[in-house]
C-alpha cells in the first residue's frame, strides 16, 4: 500500500506500507530519502486539528479509523529538532557558571506547650507537656 506524506510542502509517497508498519519506520524511510538527519514526528492533520502520532502507532490503522474522512486527512513529517550527533558538544558551548545553593536547617526549638481538651478547659484542668 502507498502512504502519502507531506514533507516540506511536497507530497511524498512511501511504498510498501502495511497495517503493521509503524510511524517510526515511515519517519526513518522519509528522513533517509530526503537525506536530512534530525528528530522527526509524523502528524495527522484534519482541517485545523493536528495530532502527533506515537512512534509505535500504525499510520494505516490510524487513517482507517477516519472512515469516510480518511481522504481529507493529511500526514505531515515535521522536524522537531537536531539529532543527538548534531547537538553542540560541551566544548563548543560557553559554560554558564553554576550557582551553588546552600541549605541549612536549624534545630527544632523546644517549647512548653499547653495542651488541653475541651473537657479540661471547662473543668479548669490544664496539663502542660514539654516536647
Amino acid at each position: 500500500m502507498e502512504l502519502k506524506v507531506w514533507v516540506d510542502g511536497v507530497q511524498r509517497i512511501v511504498c510498501g506500507v502495511t497495517e503493521v508498519t509503524t510511524c517510526q519506520e515511515v519517519v526513518i524511510a522519509l528522513a533517509q530519502a530526503i537525506g536530512r538527519t534530525g528528530r522527526y514526528t509524523l502528524i495527522e492533520k484534519w482541517r485545523d486539528t493536528e495530532r502527533h502520532l506515537a512512534p509505535h502507532e500504525n499510520p494505516i490503522v490510524s487513517l482507517n479509523k477516519w472512515g469516510q474522512y480518511a481522504s481529507d486527512v493529511q500526514l505531515i513529517l515535521r522536524r522537531t529538532g537536531p539529532s543527538l550527533s548534531e547537538r553542540p558538544t560541551s566544548d563548543s558551548v560557553a559554560r554558564i557558571p553554576e550557582r551553588t545553593l546552600y541549605r541549612q536547617s536549624l534545630p527544632p526549638k523546644r517549647k512548653n506547650v499547653v495542651f488541653s481538651s475541651f473537657l479540661n478547659c471547662i473543668s479548669g484542668n490544664f496539663k502542660s507537656r514539654q516536647f
